[in-house]
């Protein structure tokens, strides 16, 4: 038997079918082969057609089925991950009135923070562990105000992953992780977030019915069937957004587990039972995965902007062609990098320093004594302080840090990197190699609850390495210091 996973991005579509009794990834793909695209009619803008990922998902659907020469009749269930935080609108025939207002659209932002203060910060911090932001939410209030002949003709709103499961089941439901990730599900309540909804004059009846994961969320349909290849009957069994999917993709469901990701922008997604946040504003808060009345896991998620683009803008534009090569040369300089300071924030504003846009600043650097390899590392190690700056935070809001495991495929396979990390937090760092699509498809098999059967798969079929803590911390720490005096410096002139 095998169980199919879908991860909905924003440049591609991700689909990966895996050995329902052992989890191993049997095949991995994407399509479409380029970035699709994102619709921009204004500055700030980001819109996808919803049926471009339904098309793609088809495609790639297809093309696992004939590439690995299964029985689709032997499917059977899908998991479900996808781009948080869009905005998917449909009529009475589940058509969408228009684009999808994804994740990186910032058109609501002034609508968010006028309604953090019109509910106030308390009650936001109490009700919905976070500000309203340029979420979900927001953002259908944006389409009221700003379209209200298409909002008029709202029969529901969804997620972008929600949108697919319909187009897989044709019932439109949505989950609690859904409706946290639109900062739309009131946590002291433990149900949706009406306060919100009535703040906005939005119509509560317009939200989907509320799916739990692990449970059958709906099956295929033949139509369905006759798009991708998936028999008709297959349960859809879990979806989440790419964060926490990608915190189950590694493991992640307690408190004191910690995911981390470093690609263009990094994310700490710490798992916690403490329903109250301090940091409503600097800290995005969703339920987790596993989250019930009775087991209140929420992931406290950490953005840093400037992450892994600040690396690859070094690699770009120093003359060295590869991340390894860069990663040999930042070797050759000395922990602390001979006192040059990089702060890598130069990717917009960013809300962990309370969305102050600081922008990217090299420090301290001597003509007379340092090189380019004093650049590479001082670069890695300065990403590194965000993330512990970044950790730090956490800590004080609540969060507990016991382990940290992270992907493969990002910033954590620089040795200096993960060292620098470890060394500081005083944690060791786990290394898998795993995608969501792969993490998606094994939720699937959730249905049985056996969480410690599910991550002894992961350990088996996934762990590359761990970094330890090392045990001369002093020189890490040195140069922690001196990153923090400087960025301390820049933030009070900002």
């Amino acid at each position: 038997m095998y169980y199919i996973g879908l991860d909905i991005g924003s440049s591609s579509v991700k689909v990966a079918l895996v050995n329902a009794a052992t989890g191993e990834n049997i095949l991995s793909l994407n399509e479409p082969q380029n970035e699709m695209e994102i619709f921009a009619a204004q500055s700030g803008w980001a819109e996808q057609n919803p049926n471009m990922w339904w098309e793609y998902v088809c495609k790639a659907i297809k093309r696992v089925i004939i590439e690995t020469n299964v029985d689709a009749s032997k499917i059977s269930g899908i998991g479900i991950s996808y781009q948080m935080h869009g905005l998917v609108i449909v009529d009475k025939d589940g058509s969408p009135l228009r684009k999808s207002i994804i994740w990186c659209d910032s058109r609501a932002v002034k609508i968010g923070e006028n309604a953090h203060k019109g509910l106030g910060e308390d009650f936001c911090s109490e009700h919905l562990l976070n500000s309203p932001g340029n979420f979900t939410a927001s953002k259908l209030k944006w389409v009221k105000d700003n379209e209200p002949e298409i909002y008029n003709k709202i029969h529901k709103y969804m997620l972008p992953g929600d949108y697919i499961a319909y187009k897989l089941t044709g019932a439109i439901t949505t989950t609690k992780n859904g409706l946290s990730e639109g900062i739309l599900w009131d946590y002291k309540n433990d149900a949706l977030a009406e306060s919100l909804l009535f703040f906005y004059g939005i119509d509560k009846d317009l939200t989907p019915t509320i799916v739990e994961n692990f449970t059958n969320q709906g099956v295929t349909t033949e139509k369905a069937f006759q798009e991708t290849g998936i028999p008709a009957g297959v349960p859809i069994t879990y979806r989440a957004g790419d964060q926490p999917n990608n915190a189950l993709s590694l493991n992640i469901f307690n408190h004191g587990e910690v995911a981390a990701t470093g690609g263009t922008s990094g994310v700490v997604y710490a798992v916690t039972n403490k329903l109250k946040s301090k940091e409503a504003s600097r800290i995005n808060h969703f339920t987790h995965v596993n989250y019930t009345k009775d087991n209140t896991t929420v992931g406290k998620l950490l953005c840093i902007n400037g992450c892994g683009i600040m690396y690859r803008w070094l690699k770009d534009n120093i003359g060295i062609d590869s991340y390894e090569a860069m990663n040999t040369k930042a070797a050759e300089a000395p922990i602390g990098s001979d006192g040059v300071t990089i702060i890598p924030f130069g990717n917009g504003a960013e809300r962990m320093l309370d969305n102050k846009n600081v922008g990217a600043h090299f420090l301290n650097f001597n003509l007379n004594l340092h090189s380019n390899a004093h650049l590479c590392r001082a670069t890695l190690e300065g990403i590194a302080f965000a993330f512990v700056y970044g950790m730090e935070i956490l800590k004080n809001d609540n969060a507990e840090i016991n382990v940290i495991r992270a992907g493969n495929d990002n910033l954590f396979r620089a040795e200096i990197f993960s060292n620098t990390v470890a060394t500081l937090i005083g944690h060791e760092i786990e290394i898998y190699n795993t995608t969501g699509a792969v993490g998606a498809a094994r939720a699937a098999g959730l249905t049985d609850g056996d969480f410690e059967k599910f991550g002894a798969n992961i350990t088996k079929n996934d762990h590359v390495m761990t970094f330890m803590p090392l045990e001369n911390k002093t020189p890490y720490l040195e140069a922690y210091e001196n990153w923090k005096k400087e960025l301390e410096i820049i933030l009070k002139h900002k």
